[in-house]
């Protein structure tokens, strides 16, 4: 059966596109249309079929009604009534400027097939063409093959290669490198911008050079970034020679945020590789109607976080420094969670689609990110792989084996293989630390794995000169509801939460003087760790009075040192690692 789209952006500025579906060579009693509820590389289940509307249908060439019947949420049903050629027409409203958005007005269309075209049940498999009705003066931007030069008729071998390939059109600014002779393309779509374009242009090149360098090759013909600038970011998607991103339109400056905006393109680079081609088995195929389990999303997303570093650091767009700067960090993200003793990685991974997307208020106490942990335990696994192989082999070594036997073939990944791979990588049994870190939930022991590189992890010691004393804690998470500090989480094993503290309470005095969201940092600094705190606060709208004793707040950054003096494997290590030679702590410095 032929399989034609046609996009138009009939209604800009009221965001409504027109779609249809020409079908030719129809030979069944019926055919059912469905809208996907998830995208890929996004693991939860959205309602994007609510902006559809008006599905219709007749027969071509006579024009002849067909009755379309929803029969569930996302599928309408088509008797064909033995006609061989059949149109779908139907509306959908799209103003979402998300990384896995349709997005209409006057300046631009964004389209991700799946949340705007239906696909025929029981032929995803097949060829598809996709026509694209837009202004005249508009650009299209997308690695979709066109049928013709300036047709703007384009063709996918599948619905998946379709949904796989976002189209942008209106007037982005795009620009073209050729890091290692492949044609990469940067689209940056939206008004404003700090950016300095030549700036961005040296730097993905490094990316790119210093991600082919770490996996051994690439397997692109051409490559587009899309950059979408907005008010609210939304971070990226990956795609297999493409990613969406959408992002502060000031994100370029200062040189923090900037690196920040460089790490999520480093991110979704890589996923060309980790994700889109290695993948696990459970995920060699959509099911776009519902949830695909797995558990091994902490490997697709955390070790893709922890590479992402690797190869800002190897393109040295971040110093040694920087590079243990950002593993300190998440390390402080995770121990401030108490749901880092709660779940294991797989676990995590496995209920994504019901967790990970939809956090709730005890979330942080029953759950853990598997970016935040995958990233930490692929660097544990990395430096665990070096110190036992004396630097003959790391997580690199596991990853490009993965490449060949896996992403490069189309092989998926079998659950709870990964030990296996890299012992077959390696020559290292693995499956102990699989057990404590992955499969278990023990504590990740930074600093004894950060010994293995000739450093130490802990605490940033507090300055010599200064004085000041502790500030009081309550280990809260709280937002701003109308002035007032409305608690969001109460942490377990806190302050806080020992008191009666839960979430919900809007806190409005503090030792009886009124207390607004403005000012709960300030007063909380006031009053020394142990001392007692009488809280007043509105819970479901009636007053209270807790007694809660102030806690003593956890380090406000965690840091590499290195150890006065490493030896010869450690520094072995500590180099193949960062990437610079080891050096031993200042004379003046902490040990």
């Amino acid at each position: 059966m032929q399989i034609r789209y046609a996009a138009t952006a009939a209604e800009p500025a009221e965001h409504w596109g027109r779609f249809s579906i020409d079908l030719d060579g129809v030979d069944a009693p019926s055919l059912d249309l469905v809208l996907p509820s998830w995208v890929p590389g996004s693991y939860h289940i959205l309602n994007y079929v609510r902006g559809v509307r008006d599905v219709r249908a007749r027969s071509v060439p006579s024009g002849t009604p067909l009755a379309v019947e929803r029969v569930a949420g996302t599928r309408w049903r088509v008797p064909t009534a033995g006609h061989a050629s059949v149109r779908v027409e139907y509306r959908v409203y799209g103003h979402g400027l998300v990384t896995e958005g349709f997005d209409l007005t006057p300046e631009h269309l964004f389209l991700n097939a799946a949340l705007c075209l239906l696909y025929v049940d029981g032929h995803q498999d097949e060829p598809v063409e996709l026509a694209l009705g837009v202004p005249p003066d508009w650009q299209v931007v997308t690695e979709l093959p066109e049928t013709g030069p300036g047709s703007r008729r384009y063709r996918a071998a599948s619905y998946d290669e379709l949904v796989d390939n976002p189209v942008d059109a209106g007037r982005p600014l795009v620009l073209t490198v050729h890091p290692r002779g492949i044609p990469h393309r940067i689209a940056i779509c939206g008004e404003g911008g700090n950016y300095e374009a030549r700036r961005i242009e040296a730097d993905l090149v490094k990316i790119v050079d210093a991600t082919i360098e770490l996996v051994g090759e690439s397997p692109l013909h051409r490559y587009t970034f899309f950059y979408h600038l907005s008010d609210v970011p939304d971070g990226g998607l990956e795609h297999a020679d493409s990613n969406s991103c959408v992002v502060s339109r000031t994100v370029f400056r200062p040189e923090e945020s900037y690196r920040r905006f460089l790490d999520l393109t480093a991110h979704e680079y890589f996923h060309l590789y980790n994700v889109k081609r290695i993948r696990p088995k459970a995920l060699l195929r959509f099911d776009y109607t519902g949830e695909q389990y797995t558990r091994l999303l902490w490997w697709m997303e955390g070790a893709t976080d922890y590479f992402a570093d690797l190869i800002l650091r190897r393109a040295a767009l971040l110093t040694p420094a920087q590079f243990l700067d950002a593993t300190a960090a998440k390390m402080k993200q995770y121990l401030e969670l108490p749901g880092h003793r709660k779940l294991s990685l797989e676990e995590a991974s496995f209920t994504a689609w019901v967790d990970h997307y939809q956090p709730y208020e005890e979330t942080p106490n029953e759950s853990i990110s598997y970016y935040v942990k995958g990233s930490l335990v692929s660097t544990c696994l990395d430096l665990e792989i070096r110190h036992r192989s004396e630097n003959r082999a790391s997580l690199e070594t596991v990853l490009r084996t993965l490449w060949t036997e896996y992403g490069k073939v189309g092989r998926g990944i079998e659950e709870g293989e990964l030990p296996a791979i890299a012992r077959r990588s390696t020559g290292l049994d693995v499956e102990p630390f699989f057990e404590r870190y992955v499969a278990g939930t023990e504590e990740i022991d930074l600093d004894a794995f950060a010994r293995y590189a000739g450093l130490t992890f802990g605490a940033r010691p507090k300055p010599k000169d200064d004085d000041s004393e502790p500030a009081g804690w309550l280990g809260i998470l709280v937002e701003d509801r109308g002035g007032l500090a409305r608690v969001r989480t109460s942490f377990a094993g806190g302050p806080g939460r020992a008191g009666g503290l839960t979430a919900g309470d809007e806190i409005v005095a503090i030792n009886g003087v009124r207390v607004p969201f403005a000012n709960l940092e300030k007063a909380l600094r006031g009053l020394a760790p142990g001392s007692p705190i009488e809280l007043a606060v509105f819970r479901r709208g009636y007053l209270r009075r807790l007694e809660v004793t102030a806690g003593t707040p956890p380090p406000e950054k965690y840091v590499f040192r290195p150890v006065a003096d490493a030896d010869a494997r450690a520094r072995a290590v500590y180099s193949g690692w960062v990437g610079a030679p080891w050096e031993p702590p200042a004379a003046d410095g902490p040990g």
